[in-house]
């Protein structure tokens, strides 16, 4: 069985929705390939799947054969039409793919070159900020194979050998990724090198070396060096960057074939700023980051892994530098600019001075919305406004009260349903709303009912096919007509309730009646837990206001539930009749459109007539520029992702200062 689709997931098949995408295939018994301009490849592995080169708005079709091929099928193109699949974090999803591998050009305000510029470098600007410090050089040796051939009689204990190697590679990151050290981004990181280490491209590259008679060592580095060379060829940035995570992949089990450690980077100094030639993803997830002042790489480039963590965690990063890097060995102190892309070695007293103003003003500028961090905003006239975060994990919620989220405003449970094999249970459901609750309390938590369709199906639910799916069957139509999937996430959003302050909210609501059937399912789970002796709570019900009808019939709405909350993002679309992800009608897609922000202002005027809470969902929610518009329509609660929530806090309270 076979089925074309329009690729949208967010960049393509990258590392990291590669990773997710196998992963979900490994969960069916049946073959399954991806196919992209009749090139055919294991859907079960991340290189292939990779260099495969799948971007965003291309034409792939997936092929399933065994005795769950429907089923496989629908879930993996429901992930293909997923424009967030596979991302863990809003820093993924706004790496700069379209800058991918390009130098930065001079920037106004970065800093002048030095006298005769001898020892001023320039490379790849990969991550901004500015940082002066002491140089601490990382060069590890080289790693050489014994370049010797094997005895017949040898070559069974090499490969065994290596396989245990790839075991304990393989068993260090799983280690690594059960630390609750490990951030979102970085664990998302660490799970595609892991993927790399598993995957058979790789060892059975090595494998069908060893039964040639290389040794173990000399056939990893022949095998990662192919494969690398592999993501070069292909004419994609962001893959490119793929060969040094083969590369470091490939060390990592040479390391352990030799039965050597790896130069650690536990003891770089406070603020010191890390020199190398190439470090692995793997070492620089690991490293104590809140020790770096910054990052400088002959390797490596804007969309490569140790990019993205470094601007995950802040450290400005110049990346890049090829050959240049070697100047930096013996180098005392290093002046980065990663706006520009610049490195100055052993800096005079002017550019140091220079480089100490700018990280001054820097952390001064951080420092200030920092302090926003605790502050609950509040009005002229003492109305305070609750800035809340909107996530889609429990993987998110470090994030979210780190920035100081005041509750959540939107937990996507999309993602829960599309991360298995089957629906989940209601004890995982309630499992996971339970943890969302202790996280926030007192705070409110509003989990967003199953929002799905047949542009992201999932397992478990066969969808109609329909010409048009965001006009179809999705939300709280199709969670209606499936009470038996209704019911247990209703169930478990009770059983949550009694850990914290649960709110739930409808999606997609065009007619009163939905409202007053998703009550009566509510009641008879109420009924039925309390029958049975499980300990539950009532919650708050409420709407997103989503759609235009929606809109229309607010006052009436605001009679049937306890808040609203504005979704942004389709309420535009859906207003403007433009596809959100059709690049062609994007200038349409503008929430500041008079049209759209009428249907807000109606939207708030019906709740703040009813006595109900009204907020925002939306991505506009966290617009500085338009959250004083907002306030003044009415809007109590404004969620975001967390990166938005202390420059929204700070605008509030600018507003409030202004009376």
């Amino acid at each position: 069985m076979e089925r074309s689709t329009i690729v949208r997931v967010h960049e393509g098949l990258h590392a990291r929705p590669a990773t997710r995408f196998v992963k979900l295939a490994k969960g069916f018994e049946s073959d399954v390939e991806l196919i992209k301009d009749g090139k055919a490849v294991s859907a079960k592995s991340s290189v292939k799947l990779m260099l495969l080169a799948v971007k965003e708005n291309q034409e792939v079709t997936v092929r399933a054969n065994g005795a769950d091929a429907i089923e496989a099928l629908e879930a993996l193109i429901g992930y293909l039409e997923n424009p967030r699949a596979g991302l863990d974090d809003e820093a993924e999803a706004q790496s700069p793919a379209n800058d991918a591998g390009q130098e930065a050009a001079p920037a106004p305000g970065s800093v002048p070159a030095a006298p005769g510029g001898a020892n001023r470098l320039r490379g790849v600007a990969a991550s901004e900020g500015f940082a002066i410090g002491p140089a601490f050089a990382h060069f590890p040796p080289d790693i050489a194979g014994q370049g010797r051939m094997l005895r017949a009689e040898e070559i069974k204990g090499e490969i065994d050998r290596f396989r245990t190697a790839v075991g304990a590679v393989q068993a260090r990151m799983d280690h690594a990724l059960a630390q609750d050290s490990l951030s979102a981004g970085d664990r998302g990181i660490v799970a595609a090198l892991r993927d790399i280490a598993a995957d058979d491209s790789l060892t059975g590259e090595a494998e069908g070396l060893i039964k040639g008679g290389n040794d173990a060592v000399s056939a990893v580095i022949t095998a990662a060096s192919t494969i690398a060379a592999e993501f070069s060829a292909v004419d994609d940035h962001y893959l490119n960057a793929r060969a040094d995570d083969v590369h470091a992949v490939g060390r990592q089990i040479c390391l352990v074939l030799l039965g050597q450690d790896d130069v650690s980077l536990e003891n770089i100094p406070e603020g010191a700023i890390l020199i190398a030639d190439d470090i692995g993803a793997w070492d620089l997830a690991r490293a104590p980051l809140k020790r770096i002042g910054g990052v400088v790489c002959g390797h490596g480039g804007a969309t490569s892994h140790i990019a993205i963590i470094a601007r995950s965690h802040g450290i400005p990063a110049v990346l890049g530098l090829g050959d240049q890097v070697n100047a930096l060995r013996t180098a005392r102190d290093v002046a980065l600019d990663g706006n520009a892309g610049h490195v100055i070695i052993d800096p005079d007293e002017a550019t140091r001075a220079d480089f100490a103003g700018r990280v001054e003003a820097a952390a001064k500028e951080r420092a200030g919305l920092t302090v926003f961090k605790t502050v609950t905003p509040k009005l002229a006239d003492g109305r305070i406004i609750e800035v809340a975060a909107n996530i889609g994990s429990l993987e998110e919620i470090e994030a979210a009260q780190e920035a100081g989220a005041m509750g959540i405003g939107l937990f996507r449970t999309e993602l829960l349903f599309m991360r298995h094999m089957h629906l989940p249970s209601e004890d995982m459901q309630a499992e996971t709303y339970a943890a969302l609750a202790k996280a926030f309390a007192p705070y409110p938590v509003i989990v967003r009912t199953l929002d799905i369709g047949g542009d992201k199906p999932i397992a478990g639910i066969e969808f109609p096919d329909e010409e048009n799916p965001f006009l179809g069957w999705r939300g709280i139509r199709m969670c209606l007509d499936r009470p038996d999937i209704f019911k247990r996430q209703l169930r478990a959003l009770l059983r949550a309730a009694v850990h914290g302050n649960i709110k739930v909210m409808l999606p997609m609501v065009s007619d009163l009646s939905e409202v007053r059937q998703t009550r009566v399912l509510v009641d008879e789970c109420t009924a039925e837990l309390k029958a049975e002796g499980v300990p539950h709570a009532s919650f708050d019900l409420g709407v997103m206001i989503e759609t235009p009808a929606a809109v229309l019939i607010a006052p009436a709405l605001a009679k049937e539930v306890a808040f609203f909350s504005i979704g942004t993002n389709d309420l535009t679309q859906y207003i403007m009749a433009a596809d959100r992800l059709n690049p062609t009608v994007a200038k349409l897609n503008d929430v500041t459109n008079p049209a759209v922000m009428s249907a807000i202002e109606m939207t708030a005027k019906a709740g703040v007539a009813a006595g109900i809470m009204v907020g925002m969902c939306g991505e506009a929610a966290g617009r500085p520029d338009l959250i004083a518009t907002f306030v003044k329509m009415g809007l109590t609660e404004l969620s975001m992702s967390p990166a938005s929530i202390q420059r929204a806090k700070k605008a509030i309270m600018a507003m409030a200062a202004e009376g």
